[in-house]
């Protein structure tokens, strides 16, 4: 088995100490007096600057230094973090993430970044940035400046971890970073040097004492050795001289330090007999200690490709008990119903533990969307809150990574077009800030997730003129809002009315629509003239494998989800066989619509008597689904139609049943819209 890529690894905790850096921007310009957000950024910063030097990602590490020296000056007070300085630091990420993933490419841009932090640093006004010098490089210690007035001396020793060489760490990288901290003078320990012939090359035998001129150097202390404090012998005291009391600092686990996988690795403590780094780590793991770092390898990485290949094993597992079910239910053998009832319970298990891994929070999506929210406010001169609600509502993740584009497209629609400039805002009564808001919640077998702004809302006169147009909608023809707005999703259609980077060729919009169709999802739209407009985008939970209930209607047998089951009731005597599916229930006092499959269907088959009723919900809406048996509750592996079959709408997929035969999923959310334009109808009338 081979292992993997250990600069692959290094660009995974790259992008998530980069979405950290970029939230904690994020979060530091809504908050810049928070010492909290300061610190954890300046700790990404240097994590990356770390892990990047040990990974031979030299030019990052370089970058990130110079950034992370500029940044210094905010964590220790002297610098405000003003917009400015965040919106410079942003774009500093951005080039950090290119050097990352284009490590022989080396982006241009870098350098003027760079200039432009250090004016903003400096204090420089806008219209000097572009002149201003580059960060001067670090001086050597001779010609360090003299410490301050009321400075004092500090002696620092350490030792490295037995395996720091191996993971790549550098004792000189590390002095020039404590020399950065103040004029210093550096002594070798060698007390612990072996023979030559017992010497191993991969060991630090080596020790070093620092004797350093600084106010207080712990904190800066604390950074240089960041990776390496779970395993390593540090002290740092004032020397006796300061007649003060020696400060003595013993290793201890750094549970921020995003790199895990490194500072897992870096752990045992060296000795001079040590042979090689693999007994160093032999005795790392059998030091009774362990149970914390044990405690932070609790979670781990898996390639999605693997996740999904599970999902398909499993599924097959289900079809192959299904049909294991079916064929002992027509057996009088004891010991097979046994099994197979055991087999059932065992495959449902994993089913919902396989779902379980599959199922990621809806705020790991959210997240992105505040720096695109904080682009399009600076780019467009709106003063805009972005608003998040529902993070922790969970969808599987397949859906997850396909949700980025429609969301990014519905944001920047709500932003550029319905929000108005702060005078028309003001003028009208509002607040000068616009608001867009993100939410998601859980509506019965679905999830709801909606994009709303308090903007102008949609113009129903210009829709309908660029629709006619088009060629889209005749002159004369009446249309309800409600279809009118889905125009909006048509490609090439768009109100704007003119082309710029943003919006007004018409594409945007259409992404949305084919993408949530591709997820067997709808999208409903709301808006108030003057008041602003919701985007609801209507999603399954997931896209493999649901709870189904098996109905038949005549010959053919469907499956309803679940989760979209109400209840069940008898078809009561007396209604008419011929109203065209407008029949009305009367379920504890609520009317609800319902559908004669078998009419949907074209079924030829003759009426049964005793008929049932399956109540099914959509968001807000129910419907009853008229059928001729209910057969029972199932395992549902979701089985994609063709593009053949993409204009039937009353179908979300199919399944394979335990005798091999197909039984297609009934769409509900569609037969909802469908019963409920019925009651819509009798209200107009």
């Amino acid at each position: 088995m081979s292992l993997p890529d250990p600069t692959e690894t290094f660009r995974q905790e790259a992008r998530e100490l980069l979405e950290q850096l970029e939230l904690g921007l994020l979060d530091l310009e809504q908050n810049p007096a928070n010492d909290d957000l300061i610190n954890s950024t300046f700790r990404a910063l240097h994590t990356i600057k770390g892990s990047g030097a040990m990974f031979g990602f030299t030019a990052v590490a370089t970058f990130v230094h110079e950034f992370e020296t500029a940044f210094d000056q905010v964590r220790k007070g002297q610098t405000p973090a003003t917009p400015a300085l965040i919106a410079v630091a942003l774009d500093a990420k951005d080039h950090i993430h290119k050097l990352i993933e284009q490590p022989d490419a080396l982006p241009a841009g870098g350098d003027a970044i760079l200039d432009a932090l250090h004016a903003v640093i400096a204090g420089a006004d806008h219209a000097a940035i572009a002149a201003a010098a580059p960060f001067p490089p670090a001086e050597p210690a001779a010609a360090a400046a003299p410490a301050a007035e009321g400075s004092r001396r500090w002696r620092v020793r350490f030792r490295l971890p037995g395996d720091s060489l191996v993971y790549g760490t550098n004792p000189l990288l590390l002095l020039e970073e404590i020399r950065a901290i103040g004029p210093c003078t550096v002594v070798a320990l060698t007390d612990t040097i072996p023979p030559l012939d017992v010497i191993d090359p991969e060991v630090p035998y080596i020790g070093w004492q620092v004797d350093l001129v600084a106010d207080d150097p712990r904190e800066a202390i604390d950074d240089v050795f960041l990776f390496l404090r779970d395993g390593m012998e540090l002290s740092v005291e004032p020397l006796a001289e300061d007649a003060a009391e020696p400060v003595i600092e013993t290793p201890v686990a750094a549970p921020e330090v995003a790199a895990a996988s490194v500072a897992q690795e870096a752990a045992a403590a060296p000795a001079p007999a040590r042979k090689s780094a693999k007994a160093a780590k032999a005795a790392k793991e059998n030091d009774k200690d362990v149970p914390a770092v044990a405690a932070a390898s609790s979670s781990m990485r898996v390639d999605a490709e693997r996740l999904d290949e599970l999902m398909d094993r499993v599924g097959e597992l289900v079809i192959a008990q299904a049909r294991l079910t079916q064929i002992a239910a027509m057996s009088s053998d004891g010991n097979l119903k046994t099994i197979a009832e055991e087999l059932e319970r065992l495959s449902s298990g994993l089913r919902d533990t396989t779902m379980g891994i599959r199922m990621v929070p809806i705020g790991t999506l959210f997240s992105r969307f505040r720096r695109l929210v904080h682009d399009l406010s600076r780019d467009l001169g709106k003063d805009i809150e972005f608003i998040t609600s529902g993070e922790d509502t969970e969808l599987d993740k397949t859906m997850i990574e396909r949700l980025a584009d429609p969301l990014v497209h519905l944001i920047r629609n709500s932003v550029d077009h319905g929000l108005e400039v702060a005078e028309k805002r003001v003028a009208s009564g509002k607040a000068a800030k616009g608001t867009v808001r993100l939410s998601a919640v859980y509506a019965g077998a679905e999830v709801a997730i909606s994009v709303s702004d308090d903007g102008a809302g949609l113009n129903a006169e210009r829709i309908r003129a660029k629709a006619e147009e088009a060629g889209l909608l005749a002159a004369d023809t009446k249309i309800a809002d409600q279809d009118l707005w889905q125009m909006i999703f048509a490609p090439g259609f768009s109100t704007a009315k003119e082309v710029t980077s943003l919006s007004g060729r018409g594409v945007g919009m259409d992404v949305v629509k084919r993408t949530i169709d591709g997820l067997r999802g709808s999208i409903d739209v709301a808006t108030t003239p003057g008041q602003g407009s919701t985007m609801t985008l209507r999603l399954p939970l997931t896209l493999a494998i649901i709870d189904g209930m098996l109905v038949r209607v005549g010959n053919g047998r469907y499956t309803i989800p679940l989760a979209a089951v109400e209840e069940c009731v008898e078809l009561p005597e007396g209604v008419e066989a011929n109203a065209r599916g407008r029949n009305f229930l009367d379920i504890r006092g609520s009317l609800v619509p319902f559908l004669r499959l078998r009419e949907v269907f074209g079924t030829k088959a003759p009426i049964e008597p005793h008929q049932k009723v399956v109540i099914v919900s959509s968001g807000e809406g129910r419907v009853g689904l008229v059928v001729d048996q209910i057969i029972g509750n199932n395992q549902t592996v979701i089985k994609q139609l063709s593009k053949l079959h993409s204009s039937i709408k009353s179908f979300s997929g199919a399944t394979i049943l335990g005798d091999g035969t197909v039984a297609l999923i009934l769409d509900t959310t569609h037969l909802v819209a469908f019963g409920q334009s019925y009651v819509d109808q009798g209200r107009a009338a």
